[in-house]
């Protein structure tokens, strides 16, 4: 792969992966481990895929330190269909709490809403989803609280987790910053993410949750919709997106190998000040969306003067190799996402031409 073109991709997801993941499916695309056959042809009730799920669990159980009262899922449908399964397995009755600090925990309020009673214990919309809520309406009965720790498209990263009232259970949607620093799981019932960012392509979600929370499942859900079956399953109740967690689990053992999720946060702290650096001695040039107290180091959305300079910076970057910094549709401007497998390097060369793009056009 030495002679293979390669750009610094900043796609929002599906994103960048790290070389020597694709390397290494490259080099076991046709023979996987003496079998002969491709991990996407192999059986998934086989021993070899056995194993690369199993191993797969047990290196996600060491890089986020996941306690044994947990069950690891490597479910389908993306965080999506997670807005619809959470409250059909943990809201029996009751209500639930939901904090709103942008699109994605907003989407979720409205797949909630669908299927029982849901609060908006807080919202920022009314500010543009620029920070956190200065304050929470808390349910103390509620069935659980439910928050987005990164906020993909308006750049906004909870850096610690809010307090639901006593007994009541924290449910994280962490899919764009999913082992990007280290967290303390017990503090959640329910965590879950779409690969699709920092942990693999998509196609695979990952949810981890509490024995207990489990077992609220109410009977005949659609078995492809209830938890309880697919812990019990080890998530092969049906045919798994095989070749999706074989990539996930790669990436376990490369982000093993960086020195864990203290190193890995270290570097991604780095490339962000790097970035946000840029924007603020930019003099007004560029403008960052989030407040400085809730940057998100995983994506940074930002805007330029003019639509005309942002589609000429878009079209410029993609020229020298920097890819997919066109912000979401819905909030317009630049977007940087700054996921695990992006370099350091990645990060300085966006620098280099941000300054040299404002050189020219500030």
């Amino acid at each position: 792969m030495s002679d293979t073109k390669r750009v610094f991709n900043f796609n929002p997801g599906p994103a960048i992966l790290p070389l020597e993941v694709l390397q290494q499916a490259q080099a076991e695309m046709l023979d996987f481990k003496g079998t002969g056959m491709s991990v996407m042809e192999i059986s998934h009730r086989s021993k070899e895929f056995e194993g690369v799920i199993q191993t797969a669990e047990a290196d996600l159980r060491e890089l986020l330190g996941i306690p044994a009262n947990y069950k690891v899922m490597f479910l389908q449908g993306g965080a999506h269909l997670q807005f619809a399964m959470i409250p059909m397995n943990l809201r029996a009755s009751g209500s639930a709490d939901y904090i709103v600090t942008g699109t994605w925990s907003k989407t979720a309020v409205k797949e909630a809403q669908k299927l029982g009673a849901t609060r908006i214990a807080a919202s920022t919309e009314s500010e543009g989803f620029k920070g956190f809520p200065e304050k929470l309406d808390l349910d103390p009965k509620a069935a659980y609280l439910h928050f987005t720790s990164n906020e993909t498209i308006h750049g906004v990263e909870y850096f610690s987790e809010p307090t639901p009232p006593a007994g009541v259970p924290l449910v994280c949607d962490a899919s764009s910053d999913f082992i990007s620093h280290p967290i303390d799981v017990s503090k959640y019932a329910l965590i879950y993410g779409g690969a699709q960012k920092n942990a693999g392509p998509s196609g695979v979600t990952i949810v981890i949750a509490r024995d207990d929370m489990i077992a609220r499942t109410p009977a005949n859900l659609p078995v492809m919709l209830d938890y309880k079956i697919m812990a019990e399953s080890g998530s092969l109740h049906n045919t798994p997106p095989c070749f999706a967690i074989y990539i996930v689990g790669l990436v376990f053992q490369w982000a093993k190998k960086q020195g864990g999720l203290t190193a890995i946060e270290k570097t991604n702290r780095a490339k962000a000040d790097l970035v946000y650096k840029a924007i603020d001695e930019s003099g007004g040039f560029y403008r960052g969306h989030a407040k400085p107290e809730a940057r998100s180091r995983m994506n940074i959305p930002f805007r330029l003067p003019s639509e005309e300079l942002e589609e000429t910076f878009t079209k410029e970057a993609k020229k020298n190799d920097l890819i997919g910094l066109k912000g979401h549709r819905s909030v317009g401007g630049m977007r940087a996402s700054l996921y695990n497998a992006m370099t350091v390097d990645g990060a300085q060369a966006l620098v280099n031409f941000m300054k040299e793009f404002q050189k020219k056009n500030g």
